[in-house]
């Protein structure tokens, strides 16, 4: 019975001849270059061992019964605040009229306006919340509405129930919706006794800042601003244009987006995002957007997808917040065709403004902070970096060494 194989011929380390262990000048710069290739790529790889990554995972959304958060700080450097409104309109056909009247804030522009030198005069904040209570009128008086109501009747009813216009707005709804052109309220009692007409003459050449935060359902729907107030009439959004159209060389809707996110926008928040690591722009891509078409009708549109966003990180801290892009466009309300693409041609008609269109996905991000590799994987990298180093080195050396054996064989024979 033959002998089965032995121990030996296991041996994976195989020991060379003799003069395969001669020491030479050759294999001492090899080894050199190995060692200090070997120590960068250990060092590298335990940067990379050390790297925080983001790990994200799309899921579906669960909190779409929430409200969601709409924050904006946006300069008109060529429209007064007493010329601006702003709207939300949402696809269940709710809308919230005049927002700048609740909870945000309007800061005048100086008329001299240049990007590196604005003069900010915040409003009065009874003129913010109501325009009308600047000026009274007699107790028991029941102002004219200058025709746009009908009041004949008025000497027959009771006080409560005559039809009066004892504001300078009451007068401006009235003709709002009989559709009369309001203007700047000139020869208006009710105005001219407020000082609406003298403030809104003394402002036409200052622009406006507006700030500031509102709730909104979370489904899609519209923000925009648009010019003169803004009323329902017969199931109609419309606006009054009148003083907008009666200067031909005043107003513009150009505008500086100096900040638009969605969510919570805490100040810490903001510093968080700013000092992180990673990329952020995507909850913020409209920041810092400059937009000037050069033209007084001319309408802006933003299309906005946004998704709702969570950040985890490795330290435990958890921030909500809202990512989305954004897809700008502008055209002018005469329609035509393009100055700059002779192909394209726009539509007639619309509205000048600024108006955000936005969507809301049904799924959600979900981003992970995590080291970028396993202390597993980290061993697995240091052990191949150091055998693929040393393979490299000693067939390197044996190759030398046997073109070296080789040249000197050659020249004894």
């Amino acid at each position: 019975m033959g002998k089965g194989p032995s121990i030996f011929s296991f041996d994976a380390f195989a020991k060379t001849i003799d003069d395969r262990k001669i020491k030479t000048s050759t294999g001492g710069i090899i080894t050199i270059v190995c060692i200090f290739t070997t120590i960068i790529l250990l060092f590298n790889e335990y940067q990379d061992y050390n790297r925080i990554v983001l790990r994200p995972e799309l899921v579906v959304d669960r909190d779409r019964d929430q409200k969601l958060q709409i924050n904006l700080d946006i300069s008109f450097p060529e429209l007064p605040c007493d010329l601006l409104s702003l709207d939300v309109m949402d696809l269940t056909g709710e809308i919230e009229f005049d927002l700048l009247k609740n909870g945000f804030t309007k800061i005048r522009l100086g008329g001299n306006y240049r990007n590196d030198e604005i003069e900010e005069i915040k409003f009065d904040a009874n003129e913010i919340i109501d325009e009308t209570n600047i000026g009274t009128l007699d107790d028991g008086f029941c102002g004219e509405c200058y025709g746009s109501l009908n009041q004949q009747n008025n000497n027959e009813k009771p006080n409560n129930e005559k039809i009066c216009c004892n504001s300078c707005n009451s007068v401006k709804v009235a003709y709002a919706k009989a559709g009369w052109k309001f203007f700047d309220g000139k020869d208006i009692k009710q105005c001219e006794q407020e000082g609406y007409v003298e403030k809104i003459n003394e402002r036409l050449n200052e622009g406006c800042r507006v700030k500031g935060s509102a709730e909104i359902n979370r489904i899609g729907g519209n923000l925009h601003f648009a010019p003169g107030a803004s009323l329902l009439i017969n199931g109609r959004h419309v606006h009054d244009m009148s003083l907008f159209d009666k200067h031909t060389d005043k107003f513009s809707f150009k505008h500086i987006i100096n900040h638009f996110s969605f969510g919570e926008d805490s100040h810490e928040l903001q510093e968080k995002f700013e000092n992180d690591k990673h990329d952020h722009r995507t909850s913020h891509p409209l920041d810092n957007v400059h937009a000037d078409a050069g033209n007084k009708y001319e309408m802006y549109t933003y299309y906005l997808k946004v998704v709702n966003t969570r950040f985890e990180y490795i330290n435990g801290e958890v921030i909500e917040t809202n990512e989305f892009s954004a897809t700008k466009h502008n055209r002018p309300l005469r329609g035509g065709r393009d100055e700059i693409d002779k192909n394209t041609i726009h539509a007639r008609g619309g509205l000048p403004g600024t108006f955000f269109y936005f969507d809301i996905s049904p799924l959600k991000i979900i981003n992970r902070e995590d080291y970028n590799r396993s202390f597993s994987a980290f061993i697995l990298s240091l052990c191949s970096a150091v055998a693929g180093i040393l393979t490299v080195g000693s067939l390197l050396d044996r190759t030398i060494w046997s073109a070296r054996r080789f040249i000197k064989d050659k020249k004894s024979t």
